[in-house]
């Protein structure tokens, strides 16, 4: 892997058998037993392995997975080996409920972590906020979520979902006025993610003068994306930006390249980072050059432990650090956070964790994050290009190891 500029590098007790019931109990608290100080910290997920959002949830296992080994290999937390309880949600707002409520109640886990998406993150607040859980979530910061004002909530990624595209809009903003895109298209599905993403640049866009000339929020159950498609293609819009998900967005770029349609800027949400997934379902990178996503993850970044993660992925996972999914990375610092936490107060009990991810900064790969009393984090979200076989920041300047492809290159 090639240098990485020095603008990445910026981002830079008692032996009865009550008392190990209440050492598992909702708090999490840690027993003082001497079994049970050097049992296997248990953490629970509720994870989308099929569904709507499997792409992800692969990912999101992959990550956590990722960083369980590593933690592990260098003797655990707090002396103690850490190992995760998986129940498979389906993508679905009623069982990812379910699944948190077993996993607290009935395998009496002493840690949650959160699963994929603002739409299953809600309905898995209400179980861990009833329970006092500490929830560390690698996606679902979208409006709704932090409206919910959970104590024990954090959203670790840079930034908030609905600040997600405002780089790109920015960037689309910033173009000379003789270059910039006159018309724009936008869609997204119906939710608490992508349609308030795509609200906010659509209103961005037009304050620079951008006409609308296309713009639909569809139901989340949608699985024929083509009359949408077709809508987009025939608005001739110059530039389209679209709240995706891996199915979605290949979709979307299935329909464009069968019918020929250019646009000079085609900006998703969500696919283009989530490496084989997305690539496979398109016909490769190819077909991904000139792509653009907001992302707050970049292989190439010299962030905390970024490149030991890029490592250990593709010794586990195989690929090129530019198929890394970013969710993978989201799930890494997931992670990273739990075990600092733990370690800046000496104990997995989940009040005085909560009370440590509200306090302090922690060192992440997507570079340092610090959460306000409602767990949205501080930083800021750049884009991302497939240019050519990689995937490159490309805006903002600070950021940037690439010139942006504009326009983008047509279709092989």
């Amino acid at each position: 892997m090639r240098k990485t500029s020095r603008k990445l590098r910026l981002l830079a007790g008692g032996g009865t058998a009550a008392l190990i019931a209440a050492g598992l109990s909702a708090c999490g608290s840690t027993t003082t037993t001497s079994a049970a100080s050097h049992a296997p910290i248990t953490i629970g997920v509720s994870v989308s392995l099929t569904g709507d959002f499997s792409a992800e949830g692969k990912a999101l296992e992959q990550g956590y997975n990722l960083w369980a080994a590593d933690v592990n290999s260098h003797g655990g937390i707090l002396g103690r080996k850490v190992q995760f309880k998986y129940l498979n949600d389906n993508s679905s707002t009623t069982q990812v409920a379910t699944n948190y409520q077993d996993l607290i109640t009935r395998d009496k886990v002493n840690i949650v972590f959160g699963p994929f998406s603002s739409l299953l993150t809600i309905p898995a607040l209400t179980i861990t906020d009833r329970y006092g859980y500490a929830f560390e979530a690698p996606a679902g910061g979208g409006p709704a979520v932090f409206a919910e004002k959970s104590p024990d909530f954090v959203f670790v990624q840079p930034t908030t979902v609905v600040n997600t595209m405002v780089s790109a809009a920015e960037w689309l903003a910033s173009l000379p006025k003789s270059e910039r895109p006159k018309t724009a298209a936008y869609a997204a599905d119906q939710g608490p993610f992508n349609e308030p993403e795509i609200q906010k640049v659509e209103s961005i866009l037009q304050a620079h003068g951008i006409k609308t000339v296309y713009s639909k929020i569809y139901p989340a159950e949608t699985t024929d994306y083509l009359p949408i498609a077709l809508g987009i293609i025939h608005s001739k819009a110059q530039a389209v930006l679209l709240g995706t998900h891996v199915p979605s967005a290949t979709a979307f770029v299935q329909a464009f390249v069968q019918q020929h349609y250019n646009p000079k800027a085609l900006v998703f949400t969500s696919g283009p980072q989530s490496g084989t997934q997305f690539l496979n379902g398109i016909g490769g990178t190819r077909f991904a050059n000139g792509l653009m996503v907001p992302a707050g993850w970049w292989y190439g970044a010299s962030t905390y432990q970024n490149q030991q993660f890029v490592s250990q992925y593709l010794k586990k996972y195989g690929g090129t650090a530019s198929e890394i999914p970013t969710t993978a990375a989201e799930a890494y610092s997931v992670g990273q956070v739990f075990q600092e936490a733990a370690d800046h107060m000496h104990s997995i009990n989940n009040a005085k964790l909560i009370k440590a991810l509200h306090t302090y900064q922690f060192k992440t790969i997507q570079g340092p994050m610090k959460f306000n009393s409602i767990g949205a984090p501080n930083g800021q979200s750049f884009v991302l290009q497939w240019v050519g076989s990689k995937l490159e920041p490309v805006y903002p300047k600070t950021y940037a190891e690439a010139k942006p492809l504009f326009p983008k290159p047509n279709w092989p």
